[in-house]
């Protein structure tokens, strides 16, 4: 039979008052009396109920997390730090992969709420996904879900910024860019906004292809066909995505491109995992683990009832030269 919370306290010499005390860390416990309680839940081997234990505390310290997809690098790298970070400050992860679905996304969001986390942060596309009137404690990561939601992300503007001069001081004259769907309310947009800025300063057509989902590689090969039957004299690509400028790299030399003779790439994001596989690729980085931990430390606060006046918070990026603009730092 499993071990009861009247058990541990019969083999501690203690009340179950107090057992139940220990375990939600509730008042003055010395810690004699504590060392002979955990001894005594080892000795039988009991197992806290951590249900019963958030009733209790009317907590259940758990945090969701819907992402698109863990295989995106990107993606993989935040959820690992916000896993971290959230065992750090005392919480549990149930992690939710969408797999970009709108109707999975719904589905994992009510599953979340219907399950008692304390909180959930979001990494999805679709705006519709939260009612605007929620007070449900939530915080969004690159994306713009309501209006009540705080949304954390890179500087994605200072981004684009970075790797359009970027290509421009390599040598660059025809510079396009490939970015994601064009319809998403999301930060990330301001990548494009900030390319199509410094190319008109520089007296450059700005020229932007968009991919249905950056995560998708097979399905934006066509995109990237397109771009080069259309513009075959292309020398400078500025993808808002790692995936997407090795994708787009590859196909590029395929074609008989030599890079960066003759054509020079920039992509987004710079995961530890990417810079590994690919060194050679000049990224922009973002700060993932900033990113990560003010997420949740913003989430554990709207928690606590008491959220930041800052309802957008941004982080510098940075570049990560490789070869593949031919500048190296």
């Amino acid at each position: 039979m499993k071990p009861k919370i009247q058990d541990v306290a019969k083999v501690a010499g203690v009340s179950p008052t107090t057992v139940s005390r220990v375990l939600n860390d509730r008042g003055y416990i010395s810690s004699k009396t504590k060392e002979k309680v955990f001894a005594a839940m080892k000795e039988i081997n009991y197992v806290p109920n951590d249900l019963a234990r958030s009733l209790y505390n009317k907590r259940s310290y758990l945090i969701g997390v819907i992402v698109p997809s863990t295989s995106n690098p990107f993606f993989g790298e935040l959820v690992a730090h916000i896993e971290n970070i959230c065992d750090e400050r005392g919480y549990k992860v149930l992690l939710c992969n969408s797999l970009h679905e709108a109707d999975k996304e719904k589905k994992y969001w009510e599953m979340l709420r219907r399950n008692q986390v304390d909180g959930v942060i979001v990494v999805t596309y679709n705006r519709g996904l939260v009612d605007k009137k929620q007070q449900f404690p939530a915080v969004a990561i690159d994306h713009y879900l309501s209006e009540n939601i705080h949304v954390v992300s890179s500087d994605n503007f200072q981004g684009g910024e970075m790797a359009s001069r970027e290509l421009i001081e390599a040598g660059c004259k025809k510079i396009i860019h490939i970015n994601g769907d064009a319809s998403l309310e999301t930060p990330a947009n301001n990548r494009q906004y900030a390319y199509e800025k410094v190319m008109q300063e520089s007296g450059r057509a700005p020229e932007t292809y968009h991919v249905p989902d950056v995560a998708y590689l097979e399905s934006n090969i066509d995109i990237i066909k397109q771009l080069f039957e259309d513009h075959p004299d292309v020398d400078g690509i500025f993808a808002s995505d790692d995936l997407l400028a090795v994708r787009t790299m590859q196909y590029a030399k395929r074609s008989g491109y030599r890079v960066p003779e003759d054509l020079k790439i920039i992509g987004y994001d710079g995961t530890a995992l990417m810079r590994s596989l690919y060194p050679d690729l000049t990224t922009i980085i973002q700060p993932t683990y900033q990113i990560a931990e003010n997420a949740v430390d913003t989430l554990i606060q709207e928690i606590d009832g008491d959220p930041q006046a800052e309802k957008e918070k941004t982080f510098p990026v940075t570049i990560w030269r490789g070869e593949t603009t031919g500048l190296v730092t």
